[in-house]
This record gives C-alpha cells, sequence and structure tokens, in this order.
C-alpha cells in the first residue's frame, strides 16, 4: 500500500514538473507559455535554459513631487539678492583660503624639489632608483598643484566679487 502510494505520488510530482516545463514564447519584453496567445501577437519560441519573470511592483506616483519643467509653467523661487550677495561673499573667501593653501604649498614643493635636485633621504642614498622615483613624484606634484591653482583662479574669476562689506551680525 506504502509503495503503490509512492508510486502514484510520485507519478504525479513528474506529471507536474513536465507542464512546468511547457514551450515559453517571447513576446517582446513579456513571456507566456500560452501557445493561442503566442499565436496571436506573434511571439518567438524559447529555446534552451529556464527562464525565471519575476512580477515587479509599479512605484507609486506621490502627489506631492512636482517635476521641475524649463518651459510655460511656474518659474523657479527666486533667491533674495542679499541672500545671493551673501553666499557670493562666502565662495569667494572659501576659494581665496584655498588659493592660499594652494600657494602656500606650491612653494614648499618648488623648495623640496630644489630645481630637480633635492636633498637624499635616509634609504633613498643606497637606492637610487626610490630617490629618482621621489623626484619625479615631487615633480608631478608640482604639475598638479600649479594646475589647481589655475583652476582655483578660474573660479574666482567666475565669483562676482562683493561691492560692500556685509554688515555684522550682533
Amino acid at each position: 500500500m506504502k509503495t503503490t502510494f509512492l508510486i502514484s505520488w510520485m507519478t504525479l510530482a513528474c506529471a507536474t514538473s513536465a507542464l512546468a516545463q511547457d514551450r515559453i514564447y517571447r513576446c517582446g519584453n513579456e513571456y507566456t507559455n500560452t501557445v493561442t496567445e503566442a499565436q496571436a501577437k506573434n511571439c518567438k519560441l524559447v529555446s534552451g535554459g529556464n527562464v525565471t519573470v519575476v512580477q515587479s511592483t509599479k512605484p507609486a506616483a506621490s502627489a506631492g513631487v512636482k517635476v521641475a519643467s524649463s518651459g510655460g509653467g511656474a518659474a523657479a523661487p527666486r533667491i533674495d539678492s542679499s541672500d545671493q550677495r551673501a553666499k557670493d561673499s562666502d565662495a569667494r573667501l572659501i576659494l581665496e583660503a584655498e588659493l592660499k593653501k594652494a600657494e602656500a604649498r606650491q612653494i614648499e614643493l618648488v623648495k623640496e624639489y630644489n630645481n630637480g635636485e633635492p636633498e637624499k633621504l635616509g634609504p633613498e642614498a643606497r637606492n637610487h632608483q626610490k630617490y629618482l622615483d621621489r623626484v619625479a613624484e615631487l615633480k608631478a606634484a608640482i604639475a598638479r598643484n600649479e594646475s589647481d591653482i589655475a583652476g582655483i583662479r578660474r573660479e574666482l574669476g567666475r565669483v562676482p566679487a562683493s561691492n560692500a562689506p556685509l554688515a555684522s551680525v550682533k
């Protein structure tokens, strides 16, 4: 009795797995195993490996989100001119501080580079290649720093100069 039940159960399991392995058709980005639907849409039979399709949920559109448009709609919020001047002044101060740091770093690098002949450090006395590598790194650092300085100066040229000093807050 148990063997008959086991055999019938195994047969049923094989039959359902055989049904799961029906032909699968691809219709654009959709898949189906319905032959009539596949014929109606001129779908192509998928051959080879198994196909796993996971249904995704559609993102919920939130009513509070508005997309900015460039034409005809409401204008973007305006920033008060005094706020904009304060932001420009802050940006200029930050850029000037960065420029001073970059220029100080440049002076240090040029001094250490010593016209291509920096002083040898401890292990470099025995290993000339380490010395040559450090010289090349210094030269590259100087070039990078020069381009940084040029970039900061370009940015300073783009930021409008503050005409009047800002009032101090008491």
